[in-house]
């Protein structure tokens, strides 16, 4: 089966990874994947939140914003809002606990890395893409502290990705565009590490229910899309 932009079933979007795109942060990619586009960066801020004063241990947490032409309509600035979306809260979330996940960040002292997330196109996926690229923007960040003395030992980390599926006409299908994903009946983002554990699994029915053996086979067919994105970061990262 061939899908809307050519691909196979199984294959996920042309993905690249630009590091250090930007001069200020202490770690910041351009990535894209497909036509979906996503400024990271990782700022060091030298305090951690109340819950963690005294404690010795670091943090790691996330902002999410899209930008108002990232989508063919242009949309509201969220200040504009008078109060950031649910749905912002939750992708902010997501990308925070995946990041905290994939790092050992009680090791960076009283200190919070701060993950932005500027979506500047969107065309499905954007969360798991975040995802993606905010592991390289954080580990460059680590690497910062590390080359300045402010930490002295490199934290343990498994590389993390994330990624979207669905099924649509009883096709699974892997590494969702925009198209798709507001059309199938299944929709499920996946988060896995290294080791092909899972961080965070989110599916939901937009139709009909769908079955154990169903969600295994979407299972199955996210681990193979995570082990791809997982050899082009180790590849960016000279791992």
């Amino acid at each position: 089966m061939e899908r809307i932009d050519g691909r196979k079933f199984d294959e996920i979007r042309k993905t690249t990874i630009q590091r250090n795109y930007l001069k200020y942060p202490e770690g910041s990619v351009l990535i894209s994947q497909g036509d979906t586009k996503v400024i990271v960066s990782a700022t060091v801020l030298d305090y951690v939140p109340r819950f963690l004063v005294d404690t010795g241990t670091g943090w790691i947490t996330a902002e999410y914003n899209m930008l108002p032409r990232a989508t063919q309509h242009r949309n509201r600035r969220e200040r504009d809002r008078l109060r950031i979306r649910g749905r912002t809260h939750e992708i902010q979330r997501l990308i925070g606990r995946s990041i905290r996940a994939a790092f050992n960040y009680k090791r960076i002292g009283e200190r919070t890395i701060k993950i932005d997330c500027d979506v500047i196109q969107a065309d499905g996926g954007t969360r798991c893409v975040s995802i993606t690229g905010a592991f390289i923007a954080v580990f460059d960040a680590l690497r910062y502290m590390y080359e300045e003395k402010m930490i002295y030992n490199f934290p343990d980390y498994k590389i993390t990705a994330a990624i979207s599926l669905g099924i649509r006409n009883n096709n699974f299908l892997l590494d969702l565009n925009y198209e798709e994903d507001s059309s199938v009946d299944v929709d499920l983002n996946i988060v896995m590490n290294e080791d092909l554990e899972f961080i965070e699994v989110q599916g939901t029915a937009e139709g009909d229910p769908f079955k154990k053996t169903q969600l295994i086979e979407l299972l199955d067919l996210g681990e193979k899309g995570i082990k791809k994105l997982i050899d082009i970061q180790k590849k960016i990262l000279n791992l």
